[in-house]
């Protein structure tokens, strides 16, 4: 009778233990999303592909960078909050530009590849460590995506699914960024759900946790 006591206490801790380990790995998994608030995240949807006239020449296809994470993000010229977003976009990517595994790649709707060089340009001051395409008629950025407001950064898993997606203005150069994309590199998902910013799903409580409000 001892004996069994001992084992099934053995088993219990090691459970315990076991269990303590996912917790842990979710919360880490899942606290750069939290931290972020997107306005959809999800792990059913793939993301549309595209095939753009890109600045500089050449062709930017998403398929291309199968494989890799991307931090997709949509902009224009007229779009302020676009304008002052683009730095931080640019220091995210000249922050991984060696990374196999990590790319940002932007699409401006302005009316021509030589027009959207001139903005990044003027903004950045430099040439951009992101490659960007073009989309003057929006048929990949409003006909494909769907998107109404500028600017629209959408993070796309190295599957091609979406993983999140954020309406308006974030700071890229920002450290959870860069946990958010390592977090999405890594096996274990966060399994978490969020549409207009209401987050659902198995780990929503961490979010409620960790950022109460």
């Amino acid at each position: 009778m001892g004996q069994a006591v001992v084992i099934v206490l053995a088993s219990v801790a090691v459970f315990l233990f076991a269990r303590t380990g996912v917790d842990a790995e979710a919360r880490r998994a899942c606290t750069p999303l939290c931290a972020l608030r997107p306005d959809y995240a999800g792990q059913d949807r793939r993301a549309p592909d595209f095939d753009l006239p890109a600045v500089g020449g050449g062709r930017l296809r998403l398929s291309d960078h199968r494989g890799r994470v991307v931090v997709l993000n949509f902009w224009t010229k007229t779009c302020r909050p676009c304008l002052e977003e683009l730095p931080s976009l640019a220091t995210l990517a000249a922050a991984t530009r060696g990374r196999a595994d990590v790319v940002v790649l932007t699409v401006s709707t302005d009316e021509s590849a030589e027009d959207a060089a001139a903005t990044l340009r003027s903004v950045l001051g430099a040439e951009p460590a992101f490659a960007t395409g073009i989309d003057p008629e929006g048929a990949i950025v409003t006909g494909k995506y769907g998107t109404k407001l500028y600017p629209e950064t959408w993070i796309v898993d190295a599957r091609g699914v979406i993983r999140a997606r954020f309406d308006g203005p974030r700071d890229w150069s920002s450290a959870v960024v860069v946990d958010l994309v390592e977090s999405v590199t890594h096996p274990l998902a966060c399994q978490l759900s969020a549409d207009r910013g209401q987050t659902t799903g198995p780990h929503a409580a961490i979010c409620a946790e960790l950022f109460p409000g």
